[in-house]
């Protein structure tokens, strides 16, 4: 379903695209540098890193990637700190809570796939009001793949008892694109996420571009 129309379940990238995350990672990224007597990052050079989590953090902070000798043990710092801060100022975007509501008032089902593991997705869904109602949360190891490839968006489709032609796929990166359409389903980009450096949202080649969440209502015809 890559045009428009009514699925039957619309499924949700979570950092980016649902929740902005970013002050919180960014705070335990540098956290990480106070500890070591070093300077900030600014935060506008790490905002658009947050989707890749650790990963953005790091290659920002401590010029550190995975294969990197120091990286595992430099992830598992941040993981730890993170994971103390992340409700701190993390909060849904604006516009979530009503296009949930809306979703929700129409009967459509609505589901969260993340990168995210499910030590930080499980309690931060479920402290923020707005998504914890969500009717399907498939977090990054949940399947032995993630995004970009599909199986943790098939896995969504599944428990929710749908074929994945079905359903659409909403994020605000590459990947989430390249999953959606990997899966067979329709694809809608989130142009007000992190979107990441140097991002073209048009060359993505999704279904679909949204600049706010209310968008989505007007486009499925829900509004």
């Amino acid at each position: 379903m890559s045009t428009r129309g009514r699925p039957a379940a619309v499924l949700f990238d979570l950092d980016g695209t649902l929740v902005d995350s970013a002050p919180d990672l960014a705070a335990a990224a540098n956290a990480m540098l106070a500890a070591r007597g070093l300077a900030p990052v600014p935060y506008e050079e790490l905002r658009p890193l947050a989707g890749s989590g650790a990963r953005g953090m790091l290659s920002r902070t401590f010029r550190s990637g995975p294969g990197d000798p120091d990286y595992a043990a430099l992830r598992d710092e941040f993981h730890d700190l993170y994971e103390r801060c992340m409700l701190a100022s993390t909060r849904a975007f604006e516009g979530v809570e009503a296009l949930l509501a809306g979703l929700q008032a129409h009967g459509l089902p609505w589901g969260i796939v993340t990168n995210k593991a499910r030590r930080f997705a499980g309690p931060l869904v479920q402290a923020l009001a707005p998504i914890a109602g969500t009717g399907t949360l498939v977090c990054g190891d949940c399947t032995p793949h993630t995004k970009p490839h599909p199986a943790p968006l098939l896995e969504a489709a599944r428990r929710l008892g749908l074929e994945a032609g079905r359903c659409i796929y909403v994020g605000d990166d590459r990947r989430d694109v390249e999953a959606g359409r990997a899966a067979g389903m329709g694809t809608v980009a989130a142009a007000w996420g992190y979107l990441g450096p140097g991002a073209e949202v048009a060359a993505w080649s999704a279904g679909h571009v949204i600049h706010a969440p209310g968008e989505l209502l007007n486009w499925l015809d829900l509004a």
